[in-house]
C-alpha cells in the first residue's frame, strides 16, 4: 500500500493534479487557499485586490511581528469593500480549480487558512473530508484533525485550545495521526525563514505520548528547523510545503 501526503498546497493546482500518481490514495492536510505568497508577493488574493506594493508592506509588518500595525494597515485597505464577499469569491475560484485536481480517493482535512463552510460545495464523490474523525486506509486507522490554534494572524479556521483538544481526544486509538499543525515541539514549530515559532498543539503532543501512533503527519510550518523526529514510538513528519516543492511525501506499508 502506498499513500501520498501533501500539505500547504496554497494554490498549486498544477502539481496537485499529479500528486496521486503511483499511489493508492492521496491525503491532504489542508491550506488549499493562497491568500498571500510570502516568497512571491505577486501571487494570491491580497495582491490581486490591492497590488504588490501593499503586499510588500503587509509582509514586512507581519515578518517583524508588528501584527497590530498590520491589522490597522489592512483595515485601511479594506475600507469601503465588502471583505467577506470579496474573499469568498476569490476562494471559490481557487477551490473550484483545486478540488477538481484531487485524485480518487483523496482524504482531506482543513488548514488554518481554509474555509470549511465552502468545502461541501466542492468536494467531489472521491474526496472524503474529515475533522476529528477516523478512516481506515489499507488496514491502518488514520485520524484527522484540521485547522489551527488562535494566533494574532487571525486566519480563517483557528479554534481555541479546548476545541482542538476535544477533536484530538475524539480520535481515540489510531495508527497514523494526520493534522495540519505540528505537536508543540520547538524544533518542529520554528520557521527558519519567517524567523518565528508557529503554534503547535500540546494536546497533539500528549496524544503522541499516550496513543503512540506509528506516524504523526502534519504541515503548516513551511521551512521548519527539523522536518522529522521520533517521539517515543512515533515518527513525526512535516510532509513539506507542497506549494513550493510540488512533491508529495510517500508512506508505504
Amino acid at each position: 500500500m502506498r499513500v501520498h501526503v501533501v500539505s500547504d498546497v496554497h494554490g498549486n493546482s498544477e502539481d496537485l493534479e499529479k500528486a496521486g500518481d503511483g499511489a493508492d490514495a492521496l491525503i491532504c492536510l489542508g491550506d488549499l487557499v493562497l491568500f498571500l505568497d510570502y516568497a512571491d508577493h505577486t501571487r494570491g488574493i491580497f495582491p490581486d485586490l490591492f497590488g504588490v506594493e501593499n503586499a510588500d508592506r503587509l509582509v514586512e509588518l507581519r515578518t517583524a511581528r508588528r501584527f497590530e500595525e498590520a491589522r490597522v494597515f489592512g483595515d485601511r485597505l479594506w475600507a469601503g469593500i465588502d471583505r467577506r464577499t470579496a474573499i469568498e469569491s476569490a476562494i471559490r475560484r481557487q477551490y473550484a480549480e483545486l478540488f477538481a485536481a484531487f485524485p480518487t480517493p483523496t482524504y482531506a482535512t482543513y488548514g488554518n487558512v481554509d474555509m470549511p463552510s465552502l468545502w461541501p460545495e466542492y468536494a467531489q464523490s472521491g474526496t472524503t473530508v474529515l475533522d476529528g474523525e477516523r478512516a481506515e486506509i489499507g488496514g491502518l486507522v488514520f485520524g484527522f484533525v484540521g485547522g489551527g490554534l488562535r494566533t494574532p494572524m487571525r486566519t480563517p479556521y483557528e479554534v481555541d485550545d479546548e476545541t482542538y483538544a476535544a477533536k484530538i481526544a475524539a480520535l481515540g486509538e489510531v495508527d497514523v495521526l494526520c493534522t495540519h499543525i505540528p505537536p508543540e515541539v520547538p524544533d518542529l514549530c520554528y520557521d527558519t525563514v519567517a524567523r518565528r515559532f508557529e503554534r503547535g498543539s500540546t494536546a497533539l503532543l500528549e496524544a503522541i505520548h499516550t496513543v503512540r501512533p506509528k506516524y504523526a503527519l502534519f504541515g503548516h510550518v513551511h521551512q521548519p528547523l527539523v522536518r522529522r523526529m521520533r517521539i517515543g514510538a512515533t515518527e513525526c513528519v512535516n510532509v513539506g510545503h507542497f506549494a513550493s516543492s510540488g512533491t508529495p511525501w510517500a508512506l508505504e506499508w
